[in-house]
């Protein structure tokens, strides 16, 4: 094929290539014919100035068609930034994240470390550790965690490492302190993170264990992901403390009450159980 220049995110121009399109097909779940098949109808109508945004919803219409779970898994970075715009789904999707992992969370804390008082997005504790989370959420495309975030959040977690806490009922020190976003980190960030041993996670990092991972292994797709809501449906939804798919078969019993069509609830229904199976 001939070469053709896109657009990403941020503004940046690169080379169109085929094979990045397939493997994130078949990364989400797509067999080889169906990425295949999906690969070549958008390279038949690549232009040059196109942007990965165009690119990407074009392939999720067409995933949408043939596979309607996969196609959900394929827009879960997507699906994770329409948790905004406040940020708040997003602490509690993380939130979700770490119960799984047999912490008790409570969202939105204020605790106090040596010197001054934090807001702390999330808070999560069990019997051997404490963990404070700075959740981090960005709902623009290409936005990058840069070492200026870093920086502030490590000069708060070590103001909070010399605090005392009293979750679980005990009184406690801080045992790890987690910076967690919903974007890539830029080089920057990651050399001082590492450096300062500040734990964090973003969407490619580390490369073991980073917030894709997270959510792919613990299968805790965002409601966001669900094709058959609308945008004023998923804001509702989030808002009511609904914020994971699975939320949605818990308190399917809700949804009319939230302003649902019960026709539609069977659809929503159908399309979530098709998603978490």
């Amino acid at each position: 094929m001939k070469e053709v220049t896109i657009r990403k995110a941020n503004g940046e121009k690169q080379l169109f290539d085929i094979a990045k399109l397939i493997e994130s097909l078949s990364d989400a779940g797509a067999n080889a014919d169906v990425a295949q098949e999906i690969a070549k109808h958008i390279e038949e109508e690549l232009r040059d100035g196109m942007t990965t945004h165009e690119i990407y919803s074009h392939a999720f219409r067409l995933l949408r068609k043939s596979a309607r779970p996969i196609a959900a898994t394929y827009s879960i970075r997507r699906a994770v930034q329409e948790l905004g715009p406040d940020g708040f789904p997003f602490e509690r999707f993380i939130a979700e994240i770490w119960k799984s992992k047999g912490y008790e969370t409570l969202t939105d804390q204020i605790v106090r470390g040596a010197c001054v008082e934090h807001e702390m997005d999330v808070v999560a504790w069990n019997v051997d550790k404490l963990i404070m989370i700075e959740a981090k959420f960005h709902n623009e495309q290409g936005t990058r965690s840069d070492v200026k975030t870093a920086l502030y959040v490590k000069a708060r977690f070590d103001d909070l490492f010399e605090g005392g806490f009293s979750y679980g009922g005990t009184n406690r020190h801080l045992d790890e302190g987690w910076l967690v976003t919903n974007t890539k980190f830029t080089d920057t960030a990651i050399r001082y993170g590492e450096c300062q041993k500040l734990n964090m996670i973003g969407w490619n990092y580390p490369k073991k264990g980073n917030l894709q991972h997270l959510i792919e292994e613990a299968g805790f797709h965002p409601l966001t992901a669900l094709s058959t809501l609308s945008k004023a449906e998923k804001f509702i939804l989030l808002h009511n403390d609904l914020v994971l798919i699975k939320h949605v078969l818990e308190r399917r019993d809700d949804l009319v009450s939230l302003g649902i069509s019960q026709d539609k609830v069977a659809r929503i229904i159908e399309e979530a159980e098709e998603i978490l199976s």
